[in-house]
């Protein structure tokens, strides 16, 4: 086959994918509009030319659609895709125009990043001195910032700060100016700053020793609010007159619960869920950020000083975050199998055909799950390598965890054992990788649809 072109020339500020020949003699196919007909050249040396393919971008702007629009069959990543079928495409796809790669030339799929699309670039010149934490003097690693000051500092140095000044019991104070600190939080426009300043100059990286001692001193993994300062305490005076001065934050401010009372220099984090807050406190075993998406959950916190309810600050019931071994689950999540409504339906009817329920099956993996018998890998979870059956996760981690495991469930389970209408297609491929995503019952089953995907792509 020979090179390929679009419908019609298009500005670089409008392309927003391509396709890259592997031959490097022909050219590269810009596709510009949201729908876009390809034509191949029928030879080297001839003017003819037909469409053989059609390529839409997706409404999440990450993936498209390729429609076979030629006579014959085309191949997608060693996938056979029948003429006028539609397939799910991403960046690094390959795609064949004909039957066998013998004789045709190969493509790979290339999404463009929204930020290259652009047709004209913001840069910024930064001094690599003002991207330096004022504790160690390095280059920012997982930088916070500090308020009201705005002065930045690596989370692990800002971190062993804090703790230090919460063992003296003393305000704490920005290490740059001296100014009272507030609040704490993470920056994540500067991280990306930081990312680009070390692709630009490596040798500014630190060691990976270093790196791992700092992640390890790390405290910051929300936003914390810090008392504004300790106010010089009056003579003689109760206990509730000491604290009536001071902003009730959380409900342990005024009140003594599990042996702790928070005082003036109680730094203190703010739940996702509820918006409430709870002291941060270190030297606990109660979980107080969920391991899946390191953010901060009052409900296990709560639940262990016996705070039920306050009707003057909000509270997490326990439910939304707790161990997941402790957690029960009745329905498949919505976003079960990539969100294909036809698998997750195959797969509700293999459990009742077991006779078992969903409880049973998340029960029986979560044991594979923590017994390593599943590779991790893809896993949407961060440390996924230390989770156990007994770690604490948010609601939204645990669905996204029995996702991943009924992907292992279904991936594993026998053609005998499911429905007659499922065992009865072709080999689909249902989950992670799968190339269709079509949520109708009658393209997943139609026999020349064919999705196979190699063996060991999976997660």
């Amino acid at each position: 086959m020979g090179e390929s072109s679009g419908s019609k020339p298009c500005l670089d500020a409008d392309i927003w994918a391509k396709l890259v020949p592997a031959d490097s003699r022909y050219s590269v196919v810009d596709i510009g509009s949201n729908e876009t007909v390809v034509y191949s050249e029928i030879s080297c040396s001839s003017r003819n030319k037909h469409e053989w393919c059609k390529i839409t971008r997706s409404l999440n702007q990450s993936s498209a659609m390729i429609q076979n629009k030629s006579s014959t069959t085309i191949l997608i990543d060693g996938a056979t895709v029948q003429s006028e079928d539609i397939m799910l495409i991403q960046s690094g796809t390959e795609i064949i125009p004909g039957p066998d790669r013998e004789g045709h030339l190969s493509y790979r799929f290339e999404m463009i990043p929204a930020a290259e699309r652009c047709e004209k670039r913001l840069k910024i010149s930064i001094d690599v001195e003002n991207a330096k934490c004022g504790i160690c003097l390095n280059i920012w690693h997982d930088v916070i910032s500090v308020a009201p000051c705005l002065h930045n500092f690596c989370n692990g140095c800002f971190s062993e700060w804090l703790r230090r000044s919460q063992e003296r019991s003393t305000t704490v104070l920005c290490p740059q100016c001296r100014a009272v600190v507030q609040f704490a939080g993470k920056n994540h426009f500067l991280r990306e700053v930081v990312e680009d300043i070390l692709q630009a100059d490596s040798s500014l990286r630190r060691p990976k020793e270093d790196v791992a001692v700092l992640d390890s001193h790390a405290l910051i993994q929300s936003n914390l609010i810090i008392s504004g300062g300790r106010k010089r305490k009056k003579p003689h005076l109760a206990v509730d007159e000491q604290t009536s001065g001071l902003e009730l934050s959380c409900p342990q401010c005024g009140t003594e619960y599990g042996g702790f009372r928070c005082n003036r220099d109680t730094i203190h984090i703010q739940c996702q869920a509820c918006g409430g807050m709870m002291p941060s406190r270190s030297n606990i075993s109660v979980t107080q950020h969920c391991l899946g998406c390191n953010r901060a959950f009052c409900g296990a916190y709560w639940h262990s000083q016996g705070v039920a309810r306050i009707d003057s600050h909000p509270l997490c019931l326990y439910d939304t975050f707790k161990p997941i071994m402790e957690r029960c689950i009745t329905r498949i999540p919505l976003a079960a199998h990539e969100t294909n409504q036809y698998e997750q339906d195959i797969t509700e009817r293999s459990i009742r055909q077991l006779g078992r329920t969903l409880q049973d099956v998340i029960s029986e993996w979560i044991g594979k799950f923590d017994n390593h018998e599943i590779d991790r890998s893809r896993m949407p979870l961060n440390h996924a390598e230390v989770i156990t059956a007994a770690t604490h996760i948010c609601n939204d981690c645990y669905d996204k965890l029995v996702c991943f495991l009924l992907y292992w469930f279904r991936f594993s389970m026998p053609k005998y054992l499911l429905p007659p209408d499922a065992s009865e297609r072709e080999d689909c491929w249902y989950g992670y990788a799968c190339r269709t995503q079509h949520h109708n019952e009658e393209h997943a089953r139609k026999r020349n649809h064919v999705c196979r995907p190699t063996r060991g792509t999976h997660p």
